[in-house]
């Protein structure tokens, strides 16, 4: 029998980071990636940082590029997740890391980083100082950096269809629900989220109503998106969805339970990419991430609302 000391160690430590990229200022067909120096390990890695107390990884991820660099970011398509024990401790951090493009800012030393350093993609795995961030680097490199992001939301929850007397089409949000919509505009927003689209249900336009105000922008209803009409007509859900995603920005639809795993199962075989499992539970996420008009990567994060 194996004593409790040689047990696995789960992660009691969670961080999120990101390869920071950015295009060539000298090639616009080429980028780079940012590395840190933090002068306290005297090392070279990705910019990463544990969660705050209530905060998502997404989130985190976001905060950190930003504090350690001083550059805004986009994040994009989800590149791994590492864990790893720490030294001399018996704990094990886990690190989700995200694709994060610079949008601007200026990185001026600071108590954890004293440089950046913006280095060529084959330069990087000689400079790094450890052997997980290889890991990362390899997943990176493994799909273009400058994806399209098309964001799957699904509403949040809505109550029981059979304890509501009304229509169901205008079944509204239930408290939980409301909650689970103020959770997702932040990480919508981290992907850069430009436009918006429901499925002509109250509930589903609720969902992304405190995107849409913080955003200023309208959401545009779409009734080919609904289950039924998903039901009666997939094809001309699918088409409108590809439409969707052309338009350019980063797109939101937020539509039903039973639309979203047969859309995503269909193009991801259209393109031939292998979805992660995922539950589809109401107010989760699929991050699509789309080079050239064609489906390279999938990623689902299963609630905007931070563990307690």
């Amino acid at each position: 029998m194996s004593s409790k000391s040689d047990r696995p160690i789960k992660a009691n430590i969670f961080a999120a980071g990101a390869v920071l990229w950015r295009k060539s200022p000298t090639n616009p067909y080429e980028i780079e990636i940012g590395l840190i120096h933090r002068p306290r390990y005297d090392d070279w890695s990705f910019p990463k940082g544990k969660l705050d107390p209530g905060e998502t990884p997404v989130v985190a991820a976001l905060r950190e590029v930003e504090e350690e660099t001083g550059h805004r970011v986009q994040l994009g398509r989800h590149v791994t997740r590492v864990a790893y024990e720490i030294p001399g401790h018996r704990k094990r951090k886990r690190v989700d890391y995200w694709a994060a493009e610079a949008r601007g800012g200026e990185f001026v030393p600071n108590n954890e980083v004293d440089e950046l350093r913006w280095l060529a993609p084959d330069d990087v795995p000689g400079a790094l100082s450890y052997s997980v961030d290889l890991k990362v680097m390899r997943r990176f490199i493994s799909v273009p950096a400058d994806t399209t992001t098309v964001l799957v939301v699904r509403h949040a929850k809505a109550g029981s269809r059979a304890r509501y007397t009304g229509p169901d089409p205008e079944r509204p949000l239930d408290k939980h629900g409301r909650a689970q919509a103020l959770a997702l505009s932040p990480v919508l927003q981290a992907f850069g989220a430009t436009e918006i689209h429901a499925a002509d249900r109250v509930r589903c336009v609720q969902t992304v109503e405190p995107l849409a105000d913080a955003l200023g922008v309208d959401i545009g209803l779409e009734p080919a998106l609904t289950e039924e009409a998903y039901t009666e007509d997939p094809a001309r859900a699918r088409a409108l969805v590809r439409k969707i995603a052309a338009r350019g920005g980063v797109q939101v639809i937020c539509t039903q339970g039973l639309v979203i795993p047969d859309l995503l199962q269909w193009w991801a075989q259209r393109d031939g990419i292998a979805l992660p499992p995922a539950r589809n539970r109401k107010g989760s996420i699929w991050v699509l991430s789309l080079s050239g008009g064609k489906l390279v990567d999938a990623n689902h994060i299963d609630s905007a609302l931070p563990d307690l």
